[in-house]
């Protein structure tokens, strides 16, 4: 999951577009790794204390980079601190729900349940923003749904409560994308990366120390790879968005879906069923919609920080 945003506060950009498309490419290869490791750890390691170590990494990488934008008393300095520490606790529950999810939902399932985020967003911005949603982006959330449905249907993944800790993480994510939109029109970006990365790591660490375990000299490898991953991904996705709007590289994130069916075929030997990969083609297809249609309202009105998935 990541606190990635715009550029605020109208700083100049040059664009380049094919570039941010390689890159954000890229960040999905390497947050699929990182998936596929995590799904490799939690099987002899609780979820709670993976995602420690994976927040350590993410919180290390947050704080750094938010100092390079500001000096450390600025950017505590919130004007809406409670929503701050509320988008912190959104996060790591989501990872934490996603980390309890992969447990036993194969990695294409999970990845396919997880992208219903965006067209949860677009529900839960009408309370939140006081956002208007027509018809049409109903309609494409109720497709979208129904794409999930087909996935768990009788006699395809099996409706246990890893399944549901997959849709608990994307409500958690799809809440913490709308109060970001509300916290990015009050506090800076480096602001809100220090927020997130601070209290997740209190509550990371706080919840995981009571759940460690010693790591094997192989598992020690894996930690390692974890790491990585995830500060070369988040590195490469800020250079991404340095380089092109999220609204442009946002349906490139759909990419996620084959390779996490590749991994989960390659590693663990899972493939996934027809019926099932049509379940994921059609929430692909409503959430590309849903993002079109914010695209072109974007440029109708006054610019606002966007969120790039991927959400890891």
């Amino acid at each position: 999951m990541s606190e990635i945003t715009e550029p605020a506060g109208g700083v100049r950009r040059t664009d380049n577009i094919a570039l941010g498309i390689v890159l954000t490419v890229t960040v999905v290869l390497i947050f699929g790794i990182q998936d596929a490791t995590s799904k490799i750890l939690v099987q002899t390691h609780s979820p709670f204390q993976v995602v420690m170590i994976r927040y350590w990494a993410f919180a290390a990488f947050s704080v750094v980079a938010a100092l390079r934008q500001a000096p450390a008393r600025a950017l505590l300095l919130s004007s809406a601190p409670v929503l701050q520490v509320l988008r912190g606790g959104l996060l790591i529950a989501d990872i934490w729900t996603f980390g309890l999810a992969i447990r036993t939902v194969p990695l294409g399932e999970l990845q396919a349940i997880s992208q219903v985020y965006p067209l949860l967003v677009t529900l839960i911005a009408v309370p939140i923003l006081g956002e208007k949603v027509g018809m049409f982006r109903i309609a494409a959330v109720a497709v979208g749904f129904l794409g999930a449905l087909v996935i768990v249907r009788p006699g395809g993944l099996p409706l246990t409560l890893d399944v549901g800790f997959g849709l608990a993480s994307a409500i958690a994510y799809a809440i913490y994308i709308v109060l970001t939109r509300r916290v990015s029109a009050r506090d800076t970006t480096a602001t809100s990366m220090v927020y997130v990365g601070l209290v997740g790591l209190v509550l990371s660490t706080a919840t995981g120390i009571f759940y460690w375990t010693p790591f094997q000299p192989r598992e020690l490898l894996l930690i390692g790879v974890l790491m990585v991953t995830m500060i070369t991904g988040h590195g490469l996705m800020m250079r991404a968005l340095a380089l092109a709007p999220a609204s442009v590289l946002q349906p490139f994130n759909y990419l996620s879906l084959p390779w996490s069916i590749t991994l989960s075929f390659v590693v663990f030997g899972h493939l996934i069923d027809p019926v099932s990969l049509v379940g994921v083609a059609i929430i692909a297809g409503a959430g590309l919609v849903v993002m079109a249609r914010e695209r072109r309202k974007a440029a109708t009105r006054p610019a606002a920080a966007e969120v790039l998935a991927p959400r890891e």
